[in-house]
C-alpha cells in the first residue's frame, strides 16, 4: 500500500489528512474519512465510527506505531474507498511523513568516489569505509511533491540527491542487519538538497551539515509498504530537469547495505516509527557528480522505480536570510596578538 499526507482546506483552517494514494486509480483516499464510513456500514454509531477514524489516521507518524492494526484498518478503510476519494492531481500534497528523527547516511560506492572528486577536492575518507555514518536534519524544513523549494541567496550551487529514505515502522535498539528491516514500515524517495559551496566552507567546522542541508529536504511522493517492494537492491532511478534526462541510476555497489546501515544507526540509540534514515546518493544522483546544478524557476523529477516521482519546483526568487555573521579575526594567525 502506498501512505501519504495532503493538505486540505476546512472550516477549522488547513489540515493534514493521511491518505492512500492509488496512482493506477488516479486517486487518493482520505482514510480517515473513509474508515469511518467502513465501520458505520459495519453497524458503528457515526460518533464512534469518527471517533475511531479520528484516533486511527489523525497522523501517520502515530498510525504507523500502532503496527499491524494501522495496516489491517487502512485495507478495512478501502472498502469505502469510492466515497472517499479524490483525483491524484487535485491533491496538494505535503511531506510523505514528519520524522521525530531525520538521519541521513553515506553507503553508495560511485556517488563517494564522485562526491570528494568534484566537491571536496580529495580521496574519500577512510572513516567512511569503517562505519556508515549519518548526520542528523532539521525536520522544520520538508518538502512534499510540488511544493516550492527554496533558492537560498548565499549559494550558487543548489543540488539535489536522489536517495532511498527508510521509513521505520516498529522501535528497536541494538537491532542487528539481520532483523533490521523487520523494523522498516515502508520506503519513500527522499531528497537530500545541499548547497555545495555552503557545504565546503561548513565542513570544516567539524560540526556537520548546517544551512548547507538544513534549508530543505524532499519526502514523498508517499510511503510504500515493504510488501511492495520485493527487494530494494537493483531498483532504478532518474533524475529530470525541465524534463530533460540528467541522469540514470541504479540501487547497488554498496559500501553498507540497507540491513546494516539502518542496523548501525540504532546501536547505542533508538528507533522511533516515523524516523526516516536516509540511504545516502546513488551513483550520479546528484548533480555535483555532473558539474551542474539547479538554477530558479526549475522543476526538478526525482523517479524510483516500485515508488514514483518526487517533483520539486525551485522557486524562482532567492531568499535572503535577515541577518548573516561576520568573520571574526583569527587569533591563530603567524603575528596575531595573543
Amino acid at each position: 500500500m502506498k501512505f501519504g499526507r495532503i493538505a486540505v482546506d476546512s472550516p477549522d483552517g488547513r489540515q493534514i489528512r493521511v491518505i492512500a494514494a492509488e496512482p493506477e486509480n488516479n486517486r487518493v483516499v482520505d482514510l480517515r474519512r473513509a474508515y469511518a464510513l467502513a465501520l458505520q456500514r459495519g453497524g458503528a454509531t457515526e460518533d464512534g465510527a469518527r471517533h475511531l477514524a479520528a484516533a486511527t489516521f489523525g497522523d501517520l507518524t502515530r498510525g504507523i506505531s500502532t503496527g499491524d492494526f494501522f495496516v489491517d484498518a487502512a485495507h478495512h478503510a478501502l472498502t469505502a474507498a469510492a466515497d472517499a476519494s479524490a483525483p491524484l492531481d487535485d491533491a496538494s500534497f505535503v511531506a510523505a511523513i514528519k520524522p521525530p528523527v531525520l538521519r541521513d547516511s553515506l553507503t553508495f560506492n560511485g556517488h563517494i568516489k564522485n562526491f570528494f572528486g568534484n566537491v571536496m577536492k580529495t580521496t574519500p575518507t577512510r572513516a567512511v569505509y569503517e562505519r556508515p555514518g549519518f548526520f542528523k536534519g532539521s525536520t522544520a524544513t520538508i518538502y512534499g511533491t510540488g511544493e516550492t523549494i527554496p533558492y537560498p541567496s548565499i549559494t550558487e550551487q543548489l543540488d539535489y540527491e536522489l536517495e532511498i529514505g527508510y521509513v521505520i515502522g516498529k522501535p528497536g535498539r541494538n537491532i542487528t542487519p539481520e532483523n533490521a528491516f523487520d523494523h522498516v514500515f515502508g520506503i519513500t524517495i527522499f531528497n537530500d538538497f545541499s548547497l555545495r559551496d555552503v557545504q565546503v566552507l561548513e565542513s570544516p567546522i567539524g560540526m556537520g551539515a548546517q544551512h548547507s542541508k538544513d534549508f530543505a529536504y524532499g519526502i514523498g511522493p508517499w510511503i510504500v509498504t515493504m510488501d511492495e517492494i520485493p527487494s530494494i537492491i537493483g531498483l532504478t532511478g532518474q533524475v529530470r530537469v525541465n524534463g530533460e534526462v540528467w541522469s540514470d541510476t541504479r540501487v547497488e555497489d554498496f559500501i553498507w547495505t540497507p540491513e546494516e546501515t539502518v542496523s548501525y544507526v540504532s546501536q547505542l540509540d533508538g528507533l522511533q516509527p516515523g524516523d526516516l534514515i536516509g540511504s545516502g546518493t546513488m551513483a550520479f544522483g546528484a548533480g555535483a557528480e555532473l558539474r551542474r546544478f539547479l538554477q530558479p524557476g526549475d522543476l526538478l523529477e526525482l523517479e524510483l522505480e516500485k515508488v514514483g516521482v518526487l517533483r520539486s519546483p525551485i522557486a524562482a526568487q532567492k531568499e535572503t536570510p535577515s541577518w548573516w555573521p561576520s568573520p571574526q579575526p583569527f587569533p591563530f594567525e603567524e603575528g596575531a596578538s595573543a
